[in-house]
């Protein structure tokens, strides 16, 4: 049963894409283990999904919006940002795609030298242009106004022009079966183009993408040569990337402790 509590919940995970117990009990001034019980809840009608201390949002057709997800784990999107930049050597070409992690690996490259960087984001574009070693190639086509990217036939074209050393890219959501998941099949044809035209492909994802779904598919971990996350993942997860060859980059230990 969802309650009208409960309703302000899930609309305060929309807003800022993750609630915790602290904020919500002082919030609605009811005790920590009413707000847990209401997690619960909510994650039993899997409309969010547990973390350490609250929740996020766990839309299955909508995503967070993008100021948002640029609030989520950002602490630990700046350390896969730094782990996948320096896997990537000066004199290099290569894709950086739509998400606020992508964009962190941007921020992260500015020291590089001799880079030739192709995007279909304008943040990442923005983030680059300063940057007097890195030539930026922008694609073409629809800007998607709520977060910047660049999406359509006409990205997808362009992208397809180019054979690049590295594909830096990012997703909405992993299934347990080690899916790469999206929201709009747009971005999810750009981000295929991107894999199927790079030597090497770099996923950048933190641990909530793991707790959250979506509806288009973008390929496969199998397709991935290395993944830049923030905690070990599951135990199955590691076997999917162990069988096929993905060699996984974990910048943090896992917590020693799971308890809120």
């Amino acid at each position: 049963m969802i309650n009208l509590r409960h309703q302000q919940i899930i609309e305060i995970a929309r807003r800022s894409g993750k609630v915790t117990v602290e904020d919500l009990a002082q919030r609605f001034d009811v005790t920590p283990q009413t707000i847990r019980k209401d997690l619960n809840d909510l994650c039993d009608e899997r409309l969010l999904s547990r973390t350490h201390g609250g929740a996020i949002l766990s839309s299955g057709v909508e995503n967070v919006a993008y100021d948002a997800r640029r609030q989520l784990a950002a602490s630990e999107k700046q350390l896969i940002g730094a782990k996948a930049a320096s896997l990537v050597p000066d004199g290099s070409s290569l894709f950086i795609n739509i998400g606020t992690t992508t964009e962190e690996v941007a921020r992260h490259l500015l020291s590089h030298q001799g880079l030739l960087a192709i995007t279909n984001n304008i943040h990442v574009a923005s983030i680059l242009l300063p940057c007097t070693g890195i030539e930026v190639i922008i694609a073409g086509g629809m800007l998607r106004k709520s977060d910047g990217a660049v999406v359509g036939e006409t990205a997808i074209d362009f992208i397809s022009q180019f054979k690049v050393d590295y594909a830096v890219i990012g997703v909405s959501a992993i299934d347990a079966d080690g899916s790469l998941l999206d929201f709009d099949y747009r971005e999810v044809r750009a981000a295929q183009a991107i894999i199927e035209n790079a030597r090497t492909v770099i996923l950048v994802a933190d641990h909530t993408k793991f707790s959250r779904t979506a509806p288009v598919r973008i390929g496969h971990l199998r397709e991935i040569d290395i993944f830049v996350t923030d905690l070990p993942p599951t135990p199955a997860i590691m076997e999917i990337c162990a069988a096929n060859g993905v060699r996984v980059e974990a910048v943090l230990p896992p917590p020693e402790d799971e308890a809120d």
